[in-house]
């Protein structure tokens, strides 16, 4: 219940691993997180501490990250940080900050991007309790059109026609 929550901006370190195991699949990879501040005695932005971050991904994300997350790409990661410290024998103590991610996304402040949606992978019914399908044909709804129409336009985005005009009275 009391976990940190964060939300990092920052580069794709090193290339996504993914895995597949009894648990589902899963996905990594670092996250360099550098501090930017403007010098006043230079006039110029100046790079700070970077973090490394050890992102994981699972299920889902994991797959979507592994096709569309590349090395040096920008990106926003929200998920629960963990920190680990270990002490090896003969060795210094360390420690490593991971993030499980919730939500991971290109930056589109420094670039842009083009969205598919993933397919839903097909699962085979369970003999013990079916998961609900809640994409059913009577509940399926297209996407909507989020087109503001032109003015003049139909509702249906045609143009519309002029109307007749009235015959006149006599």
């Amino acid at each position: 219940m009391n976990e940190t929550i964060v939300c990092v901006v920052g580069n794709v370190a090193t290339p996504p691993v993914y895995r597949e195991s009894p648990a589902g699949p899963s996905a990594r990879f670092r996250l360099a997180v550098t501090a930017r501040y403007w010098d006043r005695e230079k006039s110029a932005w100046t790079d700070g501490h970077t973090n490394f971050f050890t992102v994981w991904a699972n299920r889902q994300l994991a797959v979507n990250v592994s096709a569309s997350v590349e090395v040096g790409q920008p990106v926003v990661v929200q998920g629960r940080l963990k920190v680990r410290t270990e002490a090896r024998e003969g060795q210094q103590q360390w420690a490593s900050a991971d993030i499980d991610a919730v939500a991971i996304g290109h930056d589109l402040a420094r670039g842009t991007a083009v969205f598919h949606r993933a397919a839903k992978p097909e699962t085979p019914p369970t003999a013990t309790r079916p998961e609900p399908n809640w994409e059913t044909p009577a509940t399926a709804r297209p996407d909507p059109n989020w087109e503001t129409p032109r003015p003049g336009d139909t509702p249906d985005g045609r143009p519309a026609q002029p109307s007749p005009e009235p015959a006149a009275m006599t």
